[in-house]
């Protein structure tokens, strides 16, 4: 039971003793002591002035009192106004230190017989992966990871956008620009070739429109009488017609992106269980549309498209099928989410997904709900910021955009220029030292993009992301590969911790704050926040440096002050590498 949980109960039992009255204990209300006041744990009184009949002051000062009696943890307390500030006793925090230092599912809670599935990346196959799909796959990736340590049973999956006109530009590109080119032929990895043909082709369409417009044309009507856009429509309607040729193109193409997905997924440290693609769901979701029609759920207009009225929900009229009887995205997603269900009886199923598809996931949740689905209550957008670089936006079809391999090459040999240039790899081999790179590099991308709350639209500085001092990941990764020299130098794999140790206020503190791993685990599950994680990281590397440069470790004055230091330096390295591996980040033990 959490120190917490302890005190929440015994404050249950001080007030019956007290005022002779039961109080709830979501009524108890405990927080951490304020940094300008002693004590570690703060109770709010106010809440419990009408029992006590008593001011603020009084009625802090008669619990207290009380605590202090008849607690095990309580040693002291003071008063300010109707806050309890209460000191636990070192014997708890020496207990503890002692119970959890070897104990290797310290921070992971108990199982809580919830099934939850992690949907993240989500990318169209027309493109390569780019710089906003790295933050929503390390998102996701952390995300299912804290879920899981926090006791769930956590399913990660992927969808691929498949089909669309989009897909059928990169086609048509390809085949009439391409000469039959290939991944192999090209050298080129398939995402990036099957990029580079939808690049090709609106270029070739912009050069058409311009031609058309110069012929009298207005902008609307070139845009579609461009030859280029009218084959391409033709192109999807011969695919949803299952014309051969066009499948097989369909196929080849769509297995070079999948190829080069992959490859991308293993230099990035992402997995999943299952991959849906659109392709095999979109006809569920027609099926479902036309369910909900039976039932006079949606509705049909005179052009034959489908509808649902969602104003009495806040929000509008929202299309679910065209009149030509074609899928929408909410179409494809009603039946994937269907689908999911049947496959894994989630109880929830969270979505890593762009602010910018706020509404549509308001949408489909509410559409599920009219249909009467047990899941559809389950259904979670993890709704994230957009991820801008100092040089401004980025867009798919003029080939700007920051693509997902480039950006992860580049953190690597900027991590190595830098690592050089500070002499952090003497001693180390070539194959040592490409690899720490790899990890310093690739750990400065996912700290920097994690460490930022979801909610919040980010500025991305690869040069700041490296900085192996502040907020940084390789800050954390050198504080680690730091704790291990330590080690090292001692010969000490195990150390003990001695008996009756008589604290010093900055190794007490340091105990404090490893104690608060398992809360910031719960609390980052249940806000579905990295970010809570990546800040106690940094806050716990900040505590052990000060440690390091205030109380000597291997030089210490005593021998039980050198065997405590030591399983206290064991004891962080193994919550940062937990944490950091939680965040997905790998940590060296060297640097």
């Amino acid at each position: 039971m959490s120190i917490e949980k302890i005190l929440i109960k015994e404050s249950k039992a001080a007030l019956k003793s007290l005022y002779d009255s039961e109080v709830n204990e979501k009524q108890i209300q405990l927080q951490k002591t304020r940094p300008e006041f002693k004590g570690d744990l703060t109770l709010v009184v106010f809440p419990f002035l009408k029992i006590s009949k008593k001011n603020p002051e009084e009625t802090a000062s008669e619990i207290g009192n009380h605590l202090i009696e008849k607690s095990l943890l309580v040693k002291d307390f003071n008063v300010i106004k109707g806050f309890l500030n209460l000191e636990i006793a070192e014997r708890y925090w020496l207990d503890f230190f002692r119970n959890e230092i070897y104990n290797p599912k310290f921070g992971a809670a108990d199982t809580t017989g919830q099934k939850i599935v992690v949907e993240y990346c989500g990318p169209n196959t027309n493109k390569p992966l780019h710089l906003g799909h790295i933050r929503n796959m390390l998102l996701g990736y952390a995300t299912a990871n804290i879920l899981e340590m926090a006791g769930n049973e956590v399913h990660k999956v992927n969808i691929y956008n498949d089909r669309g006109i989009a897909i059928c530009k990169s086609m048509l590109a390809w085949q009439k620009f391409g000469n039959g080119e290939t991944p192999e032929s090209s050298g080129m990895k398939g995402d990036h070739l099957v990029g580079k043909y939808y690049v090709e082709f609106d270029k070739a369409y912009k050069k058409q429109i311009e031609e058309l417009k110069a012929n009298g044309a207005t902008e609307e009507e070139a845009k579609k009488q461009a030859p280029l856009i009218k084959e391409a429509q033709e192109m999807l309607v011969k695919w949803e017609n299952e014309d051969p040729e066009t499948v097989a193109l369909w196929n080849k193409m769509n297995g070079w992106v999948y190829a080069g997905f992959q490859k991308t997924f293993d230099k990035l440290g992402v997995d999943f269980e299952k991959h849906y693609k659109e392709s095999d769901y979109y006809l569920a979701g027609k099926n479902l549309v036309n369910e909900g029609l039976k039932k006079d759920i949606f509705y049909k207009k005179e052009n034959g498209s489908v509808w649902v009225d969602l104003q009495n929900e806040g929000l509008d009229e929202k299309l679910l099928l065209r009149a030509d009887g074609t899928s929408v995205y909410i179409t494809q997603d009603m039946g994937i989410a269907e689908a999911r269900y049947q496959d894994f009886n989630f109880d929830r199923s969270v979505y890593v997904v762009a602010n910018e598809q706020d509404y549509h996931f308001k949408v489909l949740k509410l559409v599920l709900a009219k249909l009467g689905k047990p899941y559809a209550e389950g259904i979670f957008h993890l709704s994230y910021g957009m991820v801008d670089l100092p040089s401004g936006k980025m867009k798919s079809r003029e080939g700007t955009v920051v693509d997902a391999d480039d950006l992860i090459q580049e953190m690597i040999d900027t991590a190595a220029h830098h690592t050089k240039e500070l002499g952090k790899i003497e001693g180390f081999s070539d194959d040592e030292a490409q690899d720490l790179f790899r990890k310093i590099g690739l750990g400065a991308l996912k700290y920097f993009m994690l460490r930022v709350d979801p909610k919040k639209r980010m500025l991305f500085n690869p040069e700041e992301s490296i900085d192996f001092h502040g907020n940084t990941g390789p800050f954390v990764q050198y504080t680690h590969a730091r704790i291990q020299s330590v080690l090292r130098k001692s010969s000490a794999k195990n150390p003990t911790i001695p008996e009756n140790y008589a604290m010093h206020e900055i190794e007490r503190e340091h105990i404090k704050l490893l104690h608060d791993f398992p809360g910031v685990i719960q609390s980052a599950a249940d806000e579905m926040n990295p970010a809570a994680l990546a800040a106690f990281a940094y806050d716990l590397a900040k505590s052990y440096n000060r440690l390091y440069a205030e109380c000597p470790i291997l030089k210490a004055e005593a021998q039980e002050q050198k065997a405590f230091r030591l399983a206290l330096s064991k004891f962080t390295a193994d919550i940062i590498a937990k944490t950091f591996k939680v965040l997905g980040i790998e940590v060296p033990d060297k640097m």
